[in-house]
């Protein structure tokens, strides 16, 4: 039976990485699959790992439908045995549902890789559907730190040093860089606390 499985962590949990893992293992058994990104840090149409491990990838825009793309594709005469999605955080929530119809329909096993929470600790559409619609919901065993050195549970947006709690839902960045807008993750006490790691110092 195909699977929906929705593994989940915060920022710096190593998501990306397990994507192009589960990449690299499935291809290296002969499988042919299809691989799908929405805004990564390394730019369009590519998954990056901070460990420097990459590959090409498909470009979900907003209006594009998945199930349809998936169904010409294999009327065409491609093998796709398998779909890999990363930073589904950022996929909207009618994509998580063709990506329901593809397990459901067309037999064919889907791993989504994704951030549940925003900066502001809500959930993002994506990862919200996922939720509601994975056959398994899976946290990810590589757990982030905070700055004091607790389990990191939550993702902070940083500006110019500090921590902020309002603005857009959706401000693509990474984490430890020397940017004006950034992200650091933390436990729950120092999030709900505000203190980031400079304002821990």
């Amino acid at each position: 039976m195909a699977e929906l499985i929705y593994y989940c962590g915060t920022m710096d949990s190593g998501k990306s990485t397990l994507a192009l893992q589960t990449a690299h293992n499935r291809k290296s058994r002969g499988l042919e699959g299809l691989i799908l990104t929405n805004r990564d840090r390394g730019g369009t149409g590519v998954i990056t790992s901070r460990l420097g491990l990459q590959a090409t990838a498909f470009e979900v825009s907003p209006e594009f439908d998945i199930f349809e793309y998936i169904k010409s594709e294999k009327a065409n005469g491609r093998k796709i045995e398998y779909v890999i999605c990363d930073e589904t955080q950022f996929f909207e929530r009618s994509h998580i549902e063709q990506l329901s119809r593809v397990v459901d329909e067309m037999g064919i096993d889907v791993f989504a890789f994704g951030i549940l929470t925003d900066f502001r600790t809500k959930l993002f559409p994506g990862s919200e559907r996922l939720i509601e619609l994975a056959d398994r919901v899976l946290p990810l065993q590589v757990e982030a730190l905070c700055w004091c050195g607790a389990r990191a549970t939550h993702n902070a947006r940083v500006a110019n040093g500090v921590m902020v709690t309002e603005g857009d839902q959706i401000l693509p960045g990474d984490v430890g860089t020397p940017q004006t807008i950034g992200y650091e993750v933390l436990c729950r006490k120092h999030h709900m606390q505000k203190v980031n790691s400079a304002r821990s110092q």
